[in-house]
């Protein structure tokens, strides 16, 4: 097994450092032979990434699970921040941590050979490891051919849509994007559009959407591409399978885009004590292999070109991503979450 995986909630936030430290010593003391990270996914998620990594380089990976507050907590903690590196969903967390202050610029020649230039920051403060797609969910009779985002708005969809609140970030983020698309007042045409289309309130998760589908409440919503793994393989129980496999998907692009994708992804730590070993560990999770198994693990698209993704996302279709800067998507989710309260979306 590569190193442990601990819990923050023992810790005192005063004693953040400290006890970091204390929960990380198990390891190795000679920088050659750890490297420390804070992730917030689940550790079952980066458990094969981190195990491979330890059998492939003998460096162990010390796992420490912060389920909130991430960016914080390494701030808190300051030069003494045992983190080497900083691993989250969502490139809204992503841009956190680098406001926050707490990463530092790498740039080597696999991250950028691998990392399109979209899916990663300008500056080498943090890099892509995987992608989810956020899709439409349709019943088998629907039959949907060249769907944009911009339809979901169209009226002949109205009462038919179900959505999870537009203010979780998967919908701030898409919102986002539409804004850098086509600028605040077609988006609030939009989100006003989708709203009167709505078959119930915005409320609950993707997952939902497609048990809504079967129950004939709506024929169409929208839904992240993992959820539709997840479901599909079973991984969720009997009954999300059914809803899994009840449902077609579509993967619909903006008119003149793509496919509008969210991120996991991962910084080198701004005072890490182990850096090269940080960066050996993002080089290693870009490679071919690991993009794989990686992607594979999560029910999520590789970053990386030509990598191998699972036969059940994989049978979704091809993935056009839409070339648009995840960091300009970023920078627009507070003038998106505006819009969506301004709108009363999820009243």
């Amino acid at each position: 097994m590569s190193g442990k995986t601990l819990s923050r909630k023992a810790c005192s936030p005063l004693l953040l450092a400290a006890c970091s430290w204390a929960m990380l010593s198990a390891a190795p003391a000679t920088a050659e032979e750890v490297v420390n990270v804070y992730t917030t996914r689940e550790p079952g998620l980066s458990a094969p990434l981190f195990e491979a990594f330890t059998k492939a380089t003998g460096i162990t990976v010390n796992s420490v699970f912060v389920k909130d507050g991430l960016a914080e907590r390494v701030k808190a903690e300051g030069a003494a921040s045992p983190a080497d590196v900083l691993m989250t969903v969502d490139v809204g967390n992503l841009l956190d941590v680098v406001d926050a202050g707490v990463t530092q610029p790498v740039e080597t020649a696999a991250l950028t050979a691998a990392v399109p230039a979209n899916l990663r920051d300008p500056a080498g403060n943090w890099y892509a490891l995987s992608m989810r797609a956020r899709l439409v969910y349709e019943a088998k009779d629907v039959k949907l051919a060249n769907f944009h985002y911009e339809d979901l708005a169209d009226p002949k969809w109205k009462g038919k849509v179900c959505i999870r609140s537009g203010q979780h970030p998967y919908n701030v983020a898409l919102t986002a994007a539409y804004i850098v698309h086509h600028g605040e007042a077609k988006t609030e045409d939009w989100l006003r559009g989708l709203k009167a289309n709505l078959a119930r309130k915005a409320t609950g998760g993707d997952r939902e959407g497609a048990r809504d589908i079967l129950g004939g409440i709506c024929d169409i919503a929208v839904g992240n591409s993992y959820y539709v793994g997840l479901m599909r393989s079973g991984k969720g129980g009997p009954d999300q399978k059914k809803w899994g496999e009840g449902i077609d998907v579509v993967l619909p692009t903006f008119e003149g885009g793509g496919t509008h994708v969210n991120v996991s992804g991962a910084a080198v730590a701004k005072n890490a004590p182990n850096k090269a070993n940080a960066i050996k560990l993002l080089e290693f999770a870009v490679s071919p292999d690991m993009q794989h198994i990686y992607a594979q693990q999560n029910m999520e698209y590789p970053i990386l070109a030509g990598a191998k993704v699972d036969p059940i996302i994989g049978d979704l279709g091809p993935l056009k991503v839409d070339p648009i800067s995840l960091v300009d998507i970023a920078k627009a989710r507070k003038k998106a979450s505006e819009l969506i309260d301004k709108v009363g979306f999820d009243n």
